[in-house]
C-alpha cells in the first residue's frame, strides 16, 4: 500500500476516494478484532463517514493505498449498511487511544496516545506498535512519549478488558476448536470462571477439542456430578479417551455417576485397546433399517450436529439399530444418495462389498484401509456381523499425531476472536 507503518491519529479525518477519484467520505476510525492472547489485533477495516453523516464499514481488503493526504479504495461500490460494532471489536481512535496500560518489563502505568498499524506478510494489517506516555502523579510533569511493540504492554487484550460475561458473549460466535485454544491462553482463575458459566453441552463440545493436558486440568476443577454430566454430553469415543487418561478409581467413580444408557457405550469402547478400531470408533454412526428411504437417509445426514466425516455414509442394518446392531447389510455413500430418487429404499442401493474393519484392527490396518478405499469413515463389524460403530479419519489423525499436537499449533494459526 505504499507504506509500512501508519499512526491511526493521522488517519482520522482523511478523505476516502474511489479508484476514479470520486470522493466517498472521510475516515472516522479503524476497527480491530481483539485477541485473547498477547498477539497484535488484526485490523478489519475503517469506519467511513459519508456526506450524509451516515457511518459505514469498509473492509481493509478494499483499501489499495494509504497516503498522507488520502485513502484510496479499490472500488467505488461500498455497502451503505450502517456500521455496528461487535462485542469482540474495538475502535482504535474511539476506544484504544487514552486507554491505560502497564509495561510488561517495569510495571509502570502508561496511557496509549496513538497506535501504529503495520502490514503483515499475509497482507493483513495489525496493531504492531503503540505510542505510550508514562503516567505521572501529583505535580510531576507529563511523562515522555515512546513507541513500543504491542507485546511490551498489558491491559488491552480481551481477557484483560472483559469480564467473564463479555468473554462468553465473544465465545458464542466462535467454533469450539477456536474457543478451546483461546481458553488455554487464559489465566487459570478466568478459565474456571468461564467453564463454570458454560452449559454442559457447550462445555462438552470444548472438552472434545482440548488437548489431554487441558482436559485433565479442567475436569479436575468440576465437581463429580457435573463432570459426569459433561461426560454424558460428550460423544462416547471422546468421553472414553478422556476417562482412559484418568486414574482407574476416578474413572470408575465417574462412570458410576453417569446414566447407565450413557455409560454403557463408553464402557464398551474402553474395553478395547486405544490403538485399535474398537478403541477409535464412535458407537453412534448413522444407522438405518433396510426399509428406510433415500429421503430419510438424506434427512439424517443433513443434521448439522453430525460431523462431516460421519455424514459421508449411512449404515444399513437389521434391527436393533443401536450398536451393537442386528445383522449388518452394508453401507450407502452420501454421493450415491444424492443420485437416487427420494422414494428409493436404501436396501436397494446398499454397498455390501465394501471391506469392513474388525474391532481389533491395528492402526496400520486402519490407515491402509482408508488409503486403499479413499474413505473418511468405515464400518467396524464383529465376527457375528453386528455393526459396533464407525471409525472416522479425524479420529485416526488424532491418534497418529503426537499427544500434545493441540498445544503445538503454529503461532500464526492462533485463533482470532472473529473474522471480518
Amino acid at each position: 500500500m505504499g507504506t509500512d507503518r501508519v499512526f491511526v491519529a493521522q488517519l482520522a479525518g482523511l478523505p476516502v476516494f474511489g479508484p476514479d477519484g470520486e470522493r466517498i467520505g472521510k475516515v472516522r476510525d479503524l476497527v480491530a478484532t481483539m485477541r485473547l492472547d498477547a498477539s497484535p489485533p488484526r485490523i478489519l477495516g475503517m469506519v467511513v463517514e459519508l456526506a450524509t453523516r451516515r457511518r459505514i464499514f469498509v473492509p481493509m481488503l478494499r483499501v489499495t493505498s494509504i497516503d498522507p493526504g488520502a485513502v484510496t479504495l479499490s472500488t467505488g461500490s461500498v455497502s451503505l449498511r450502517g456500521f455496528a460494532q461487535r462485542p469482540n471489536e474495538t475502535l482504535l481512535v474511539g476506544q484504544m487511544l487514552d486507554a491505560p496500560v502497564r509495561s510488561v518489563e517495569t510495571g509502570d502505568e502508561m496511557t496509549v496516545v496513538d497506535a501504529a498499524i503495520e502490514p503483515t506478510r499475509s497482507r493483513d494489517w495489525v496493531v504492531g506498535r503503540l505510542a505510550v506516555r508514562t503516567r505521572r502523579h501529583g505535580l510531576a510533569r507529563r511523562g515522555h512519549v515512546q513507541v513500543v511493540p504491542w507485546s511490551s504492554v498489558t491491559g488491552l487484550t480481551l481477557s484483560d478488558r472483559q469480564g467473564t460475561a463479555g468473554l462468553l458473549s465473544v465465545f458464542e460466535t466462535m467454533r469450539p476448536a477456536d474457543v478451546a485454544a483461546a481458553l488455554a491462553e487464559l489465566p487459570e482463575k478466568r478459565q474456571h470462571e468461564v467453564i463454570d458459566a458454560l452449559d454442559d453441552e457447550r462445555l462438552a463440545d470444548l472438552f472434545e477439542e482440548m488437548s489431554e493436558n487441558d482436559q485433565r486440568a479442567l475436569i479436575g476443577h468440576l465437581d463429580s456430578e457435573r463432570a459426569a454430566d459433561v461426560l454424558e454430553a460428550m460423544s462416547p469415543d471422546d468421553a472414553a479417551d478422556l476417562l482412559a487418561e484418568m486414574p482407574d478409581a476416578d474413572a470408575d467413580a465417574l462412570l458410576a455417576l453417569m446414566q447407565p444408557e450413557e455409560s454403557a457405550p463408553v464402557r464398551r469402547l474402553m474395553s478395547y485397546s486405544a490403538d485399535t478400531a474398537g478403541g477409535l470408533m464412535t458407537p453412534e454412526p448413522i444407522i438405518l433399517r433396510p426399509d428406510a428411504t433415500v429421503a430419510e437417509a438424506l434427512a439424517r445426514i443433513r443434521n448439522p450436529d453430525i460431523p462431516p466425516a460421519l455424514a459421508s455414509m449411512v449404515f444399513v442394518c437389521r434391527p436393533p439399530t443401536e450398536t451393537p446392531t442386528g445383522r449388518y447389510l452394508g453401507c450407502v455413500h452420501a454421493q450415491r444418495l444424492l443420485r437416487e430418487a427420494p422414494f428409493v429404499l436404501v436396501a436397494g442401493i446398499v454397498d455390501a462389498d465394501l471391506a469392513r474393519l474388525h474391532p481389533e484392527a491395528s492402526m496400520g490396518e486402519i490407515t491402509r484401509y482408508f488409503a486403499a478405499y479413499n474413505l473418511v469413515a468405515g464400518p467396524v463389524v464383529d465376527a457375528a456381523d453386528h455393526l459396533l460403530g464407525a471409525v472416522t479419519v479425524d479420529d485416526l489423525l488424532d491418534h497418529l499425531l503426537p499427544p500434545d499436537w493441540r498445544d503445538r499449533l503454529p503461532t500464526d494459526d492462533t485463533p482470532e476472536v472473529a473474522d471480518a
